[in-house]
């Protein structure tokens, strides 16, 4: 009996052109950031190289941070679908969005890859490998950041789901701001309009919910039914929108001028409306009356009455039409700056000076009447 590492379920041939795949999408994305705070400079030009960027330009009171998350639950749509090029824009999203709503402006990504296997010979599983790459690619280039590495290991039933091929897939994200630039919430002021940035899926949050509705009425095989005349699982799987660069256009990022004057910015995850707008507005003990909010996308709508899930719940849990919403006193200017990224955005709200959140409800169960939010 074989007792070697393929044995054991680790294959690393397959492993190495893995790698290599991953790192030539990284190459790819290393253009978004030449000439700029963030340019990749490789010593050794190998995928196990080391790569670096110089900072000796940055001015006075530049500060530099990180920040980590996953895509979560979502990776399992992609499993069920066999459809892996679009996952890294909800890995992008989550990570590079939450650097601009604290007034900094993502540079450098790493990700972590943990599969359970990457086949064998006569069977590898390399072509998801390469999907999930040029998703990298992609999605590095629409966030305006360099990939500086991604790791990724077989780790065969320590990483389970839906079907032969699983993973997790979890990201971190260097950026830097002026210290001058960043929101702290104490810059948001009674008043300010509040824009919202339009986002149509779900993003990469209250999946498990999703997942619970559809399978609880549909079935185990849910992604196999049809809505709409598209397959269920791609409706699920629709691709975070995301906001880095019109975000960090607005205020200039760390190198550029501002174009728009923020006030603070909210990044709507997990928590929904309330938790995370609520969240920008604690440090003065603000509020929000939002009496002109985006929809939510349509298939959206289908889930939650398919669920029978509450508008206060479904406005809890997800994002229901807007990515983000902006605090700006300038609300044109915002507007201008995300039309020239194609990002549809309108005036939703105003930040009032009582604690709490009010909106006008675009769900299903409630449309048209005010939701109270303490």
């Amino acid at each position: 009996m074989s007792t070697g590492y393929q044995h054991a379920g680790v294959n690393i041939r397959l492993g190495d052109e893995a790698s290599r795949i991953l790192y030539e999408a990284a190459r790819q994305t290393w253009s978004n950031r030449s000439g700029r705070l963030g340019e990749v400079i490789t010593p050794f030009d190998d995928f196990t190289g080391i790569r670096m960027i110089d900072i000796g330009s940055l001015p006075p009171g530049t500060l530099m941070a990180m920040g980590f998350d996953g895509v979560g639950t979502k990776v399992e749509i992609a499993e069920r679908t066999a459809k892996h090029d679009t996952v890294a824009y909800d890995l992008f999203a989550m990570v590079c969005d939450d650097a601009v709503i604290r007034g900094g402006e993502p540079i450098l990504v790493g990700t972590v890859l943990d599969v359970n296997t990457l086949g064998g010979e006569e069977h590898s599983y390399l072509d998801f490998i390469r999907a999930l790459a040029q998703g990298y690619v992609n999605a590095a280039q629409e966030a305006g950041v360099a990939v500086i590495n991604g790791e990724l290991a077989e780790l065969g039933a320590r990483v389970q789901g839906f079907g032969p091929f699983n993973y997790n897939w979890c990201a971190g994200v260097v950026w830097f701001a002026q210290r001058e630039r960043m929101f702290t919430g104490f810059e948001i002021e009674p008043g300010d309009a509040l824009v919202g940035l339009r986002e149509q899926g779900f993003r990469s949050n209250g999946l498990s919910l999703v997942r619970s509705i559809l399978s609880t009425h549909l079935g185990d095989a849910w992604q196999t039914r049809s809505w709409n005349e598209k397959k269920i699982a791609d409706w699920v799987l629709t691709p975070s929108r995301i906001y880095t660069k019109p975000v960090a256009a607005m205020f200039g990022g760390v190198e550029g001028e501002p174009r728009a004057h923020l006030h603070g910015v909210a990044h709507i995850t997990g928590g929904g409306v309330p938790g995370k707008l609520g969240r920008i507005l604690k440090p003065r003990n603000l509020g929000a009356h939002l009496d002109n909010l985006f929809p939510p996308g349509e298939f959206v709508l289908y889930c939650q009455e398919l669920g029978s899930v509450p508008d206060n719940e479904a406005y809890r849990t997800w994002n229901m039409g807007q990515g983000m919403i902006i605090a700006t006193p300038k609300p044109e200017e915002v507007i201008a700056v995300a039309n020239e990224h194609e990002v549809e955005t309108r005036i939703v709200g105003t930040v009032t000076g009582t604690p709490g959140i009010t909106l006008v409800s675009r769900g299903v169960f409630q449309n048209g009447k005010t939701l109270k939010f303490i």
